[in-house]
């Protein structure tokens, strides 16, 4: 399934920038992951599987191990230091150990390069490239200094903030971000006619 056919039920956000936090803004506003291809389209669009890689071979436990280990990221990005962190960092821990999917270099149809797989992916292997995405995030002092929260109303995305003097409020301009300035702009409206 091509990311561009997702439908607007399930539209996927890649703009976190770690896979492992994209895995968890998959939660907002609602589950994005309803489905089996809706598993496909994120694993595809996070960058886990070059484009056009089959994963017909994805079934439901998929949603559940994804689903799992996204619940295990929320305590260890949204609230380090909860009582709830030291299981979920063993079961992240554990889920690392696995090898992500062997990447090759191919000829594509033009004769340059193309990055495959050595072949189809394993539940495992993606679980465990995600899980070692949050481990590096975790234990890289500069990333997790530049964690964010969403300043946008009753969003709880967390971001890596990259930006310029690192004042990047919203996980998205084009989300939150115009969500709070139409709300800015609708105050400023309604003081000046009641004035």
């Amino acid at each position: 399934m091509a990311l561009g056919t997702v439908t607007a039920s399930y539209e996927l956000r890649f703009d976190t920038g770690r896979v492992c936090l994209d895995l968890l803004a998959t939660t907002h506003p609602g589950e994005r992951l309803g489905s089996v291809d809706a598993l496909r389209a994120w694993i595809t669009g996070a960058g886990l599987v070059p484009e056009g890689t089959p994963l017909a071979h994805a079934d439901p436990s998929w949603l559940g191990a994804f689903r799992e280990l996204r619940a295990h990221l929320a305590p260890l990005v949204r609230a380090p230091g909860s009582p709830s962190q030291g299981p979920a960092l063993a079961r992240v821990n554990d889920l690392a150990r696995s090898a992500p999917p062997a990447p090759r270099a191919v000829p594509g149809t033009d004769g340059t390069l193309v990055r495959r797989l050595d072949g189809p992916p394993g539940r495992d292997a993606l679980l465990g490239a995600v899980a070692r995405d949050a481990v590096d995030l975790l234990t890289d002092p500069a990333a997790r200094a530049s964690l964010r929260r969403c300043e946008g109303d009753n969003c709880p995305i967390v971001y890596v903030d990259t930006s310029r003097g690192r004042r990047r409020r919203w996980c998205s301009s084009e989300v939150c971000g115009n969500r709070e300035r139409v709300a800015r702009h609708r105050r400023r409206t309604a003081a000046l006619t009641r004035a």
